[in-house]
């Protein structure tokens, strides 16, 4: 393994949830070992893209409600191609090259997997997401 996957690996968050079985598919074994990792890495980075998403669009989203700013993240991401390219970018970066060479055998089914659990990570932080910050 070279010096850049095992230091990348090395500062991943470990998840003790996300545990790995004989019967477990690809795409399932690539998401606990490798996607919830890197997204719990990523977690500061993508709500401060998501916030600053937020204001680049007129700052709507800070006025809505709870149940409002829900649909929102997920709208956003699921419609708006530019943005969700970019989280995907922020989460690709951070695979080693090995990761990245089994990603790119079933990328559209773990895109969705990728997407889909940013999704939740934000809608799970959204009270992180009240107030844009000065940046």
């Amino acid at each position: 393994m070279s010096t850049r996957s095992s230091e990348l690996i090395g500062i991943r968050p470990h998840i003790p949830q996300a545990v790995l079985h004989p019967e477990m598919t690809q795409d399932e074994e690539f998401q606990n070992a490798t996607l919830r990792p890197v997204i719990k890495l990523q977690n500061d980075l993508l709500l401060a893209a998501f916030r600053n998403y937020a204001v680049k669009h007129k700052g709507y989203f800070f006025e809505l409600g709870l149940e409002k700013k829900l649909h929102y993240i997920e709208n956003a991401i699921q419609k708006d191609i530019k943005f969700r390219n970019s989280l995907k970018g922020m989460v690709i970066g951070q695979f080693t090259l090995e990761e990245y060479e089994r990603y790119i055998t079933s990328s559209s089914s773990l895109n969705k997997r990728m997407m889909q659990m940013v999704v939740e990570r934000l809608k799970d932080q959204v009270q992180l997401l009240e107030t844009p910050s000065l940046v």
